[in-house]
């Protein structure tokens, strides 16, 4: 039974857009254009119905996320769609099926059987992370695991391998997040937001002096290393403001800020790639992000 957790069964489309975190979708297409970046230098033509599957499969995991946490969330976050009553339940899991449906379908329209040699995996990490894996040491891996794919997923088939590092990198990132969100509710021990400020630091140096950007010029390397600066300068600020006082507030502002900080490193990642043009589309869309965030939450 579903009991209170399933009362509407109309959501309203400003109800479904909170359930899937509608605006911090934009975090995930430049996980395409760097892994694209990184091994071919320009995207090839498949690679918007990679994107269109890479944001269904996160949105499915978004609303995945709601319904295994339905529980939880109505003594925690009594104000989410779901326990609200303003998604149902059984709406919920049928939204994440449809949505994983949709992603798996437009990789194999997209990239075939080789598209779907990294969907398919990166399907297996958000369904295990949602439904066992969140509260386990093996969380964050998990959600690194599932970005590093996404990366991988932009790449050309054959080509993997130049767009491991890069694919590292936002994995790495996504594990700070990750661990960052397990105390957006109570706090944080403060050695938490102080390492996963080193880790997101070490990140950001490591994308702005990737060996790669040394053999694609001075654009790229200029606009790898301001990417890399404007990544640290957002999410850094937040998880330095976190360790100083890692209150619920503040961890959970570090979390969200942590997603959409995502943008400038995969400007960085791009640019560095050869592809500056891009960089600066992904790095232009990045307060737009965080002005829509303010409105339907990341987290």
């Amino acid at each position: 039974m579903d009991g209170p957790n399933n009362r509407n069964s109309s959501p309203r489309l400003a109800d479904l857009a909170q359930l899937v975190r509608l605006p911090a979708a934009l975090s995930v297409p430049g996980d395409v254009l760097a892994g694209a970046a990184a091994s071919a230098g320009a995207p090839p033509p498949r690679i918007l119905g990679t994107m269109a599957s890479s944001i269904a499969l996160y949105w499915a995991g978004m609303a995945l996320n709601d319904y295994a946490d339905a529980t939880v969330d109505a003594v925690e976050r009594p104000q989410r769609p779901v326990p609200s009553g303003r998604v149902g339940r059984r709406t919920a899991l049928a939204t994440a099926c449809a949505l994983t449906a949709a992603g798996l379908g437009l990789a194999a329209l997209t990239g075939g059987r080789r598209a779907l040699g990294v969907a398919l995996p990166l399907t297996g990490l958000v369904w295990a992370y949602d439904l066992g894996l969140k509260s386990t040491p093996a969380g964050p891996a998990a959600m690194a695991g599932a970005r590093t794919l996404n990366v991988l997923a932009g790449a050309q088939p054959g080509h993997r391998a130049s767009a491991l590092p890069a694919a590292l990198l936002v994995g790495a990132h996504t594990y700070t997040v990750t661990a960052l969100s397990r105390h957006e509710v109570s706090g944080a021990p403060r050695e938490v937001p102080a390492a996963t400020l080193v880790g997101s630091t070490a990140t950001a140096v490591a994308a702005a002096v990737l060996p790669g950007i040394r053999r694609r010029g001075g654009t790229a390397r200029i606009g790898a290393a301001l990417g890399a600066l404007a990544y640290l300068a957002s999410y850094g600020t937040a998880q330095a403001r976190a360790a100083r006082e890692p209150s619920a507030t503040n961890v959970r502002n570090a979390v969200g800020t942590g997603i959409m900080s995502l943008m400038p490193l995969q400007a960085a990642l791009t640019a560095g790639g050869g592809r500056a043009g891009l960089a600066g589309v992904l790095a232009a869309a990045h307060p737009l992000a965080r002005r829509l965030a303010r409105k339907v939450s990341p987290t």
